[in-house]
């Protein structure tokens, strides 16, 4: 059964990957509706789903009526038709209604639909953020919690250091407990120098030593892309000093020593954004983050990639997932056990093609990794599955 469902899927991407060269451009669905009105609920992907068969050409066949101040935000109850224009179509809202108010609008901005399903990537825009090596070694930290405990609670006192600037009783901070560390680092050896890999490891802010000889060796070359830390409370600075002393308001976990302390972030990350293909993809992004718990990331997943805004992805950004092919022996021109294959160990081994896993889209970025929604997928996706421009379907 297992075999004749892996069989199945592979049937599936390869019918998919075979129809990106059929055209370079948008198409149009042939069972798309003539108009849709718009409901509470949908997003900006599964509407252009329904008209185009690759949602990321949505800009390009968008027509901004003049009516609307950003014509990428729709509400419930537009009306989305298809029309042609000069021979090429087009998306339009509620076609030339006069009736449409600009500044109604604009204040309902909050109710627009959003481009992705809000449930899965919600905790996602705010509770994680991503810090640099200097960030992270110069944030505040708790050395110590009420009474010397391990562990502390809401309500409980904490003794924190390393504030920089002024600092003000009432002062609010998040707190922060690191998660993540993701490092580009040596393939190898000394002698494997040009050959490099992404790792991602658990770390605490108190991590310093390292005992391990080959992770000696291969932090001299390694280079970190980020470290990740997620929002677990809230604490206020209550008496000044070094250490500081700050009241935990909230806490959603016991806080612990070397918890970081990060100022409150005031707005929420926008999402007036849209799905499009990306300006660059010759960026050699790879996966190498999985959010939910398991080995395998699948639709509505976020992962994270490997690259960020310094390498140039922008948010909305969509891109096609692929997984590394596999390694074979080739038993028809090399059967085990002949001399042939003895004696050509390496053109025995056959790289099988990257499989088409999915496509993913950017919703936040950071300097150096970005975190992305598994929009649909054929297979279930792996870490260190790369990325390339989004695969025609």
């Amino acid at each position: 059964m297992a075999a004749m469902l892996k069989k199945a899927l592979s049937v599936v991407a390869v019918l998919l990957i075979a129809a990106s060269t059929c055209a370079a451009g948008p198409e149009v669905r042939s069972d798309h509706p003539d108009t849709y009105v718009v409901k509470k609920g949908d997003t900006l992907w599964d509407i252009s789903g329904m008209f185009l068969k690759n949602p990321w050409y949505w800009p390009e066949i968008w027509q901004a009526n003049p009516q609307i101040a950003n014509p990428h935000l729709i509400y419930p109850g537009d009306a989305i038709s298809l029309v042609y224009i000069d021979g090429e179509p087009r998306l339009m809202v509620n076609g030339e209604a006069p009736e449409v108010a600009p500044k109604a609008r604009d204040d309902g901005a909050s109710e627009a639909i959003p481009p992705l399903p809000l449930s899965s990537i919600r905790q996602f825009l705010s509770r994680p953020r991503v810090l640099s090596e200097e960030e992270w070694q110069s944030a505040p930290y708790f050395a110590a919690v009420e009474e010397n405990r391990i562990v502390g609670h809401a309500y409980q006192l904490g003794y924190a250091r390393r504030f920089e600037g002024e600092l003000k009783v009432g002062q609010q901070f998040a707190i922060m407990r690191p998660t993540v560390v993701y490092t580009d680092v040596p393939a190898g050896w000394f002698w494997q120098k040009d050959k490099r890999k992404v790792e991602s490891r658990s770390w605490q802010a108190s991590d310093q030593w390292h005992w391990s000889l080959r992770e000696w060796v291969s932090e001299r070359g390694a280079e970190t892309l980020g470290h990740e830390v997620v929002e677990i409370g809230m604490a206020t600075v209550s008496v000044l000093g070094d250490p500081a002393t700050l009241y935990v308001t909230y806490s959603e976990m016991e806080v612990r020593r070397g918890d970081l302390l990060l100022p409150v972030e005031e707005a929420p990350h926008p999402l007036n954004f849209y799905p499009h293909a990306p300006a660059n993809t010759a960026i050699d992004a790879r996966v190498i983050g999985l959010t939910g718990g398991f080995d395998r990331a699948g639709p509505n997943d976020v992962i994270v990639l490997s690259r960020g805004a310094q390498d140039g992805v922008e948010v909305g950004e969509v891109y096609s997932i692929y997984q590394p092919g596999e390694v074979v022996h080739d038993e028809v021109a090399y059967p085990k056990g002949s001399y042939r294959a003895f004696f050509n160990p390496h053109d025995k081994k056959v790289k099988l093609p990257d499989e088409f896993n999915g496509h993913v889209m950017v919703f936040r970025t950071f300097d150096r990794i970005s975190y992305g929604l598994v929009m649909n997928g054929v297979k279930p996706i792996p870490l260190g599955a790369r990325l390339d421009a989004p695969t025609q379907l």
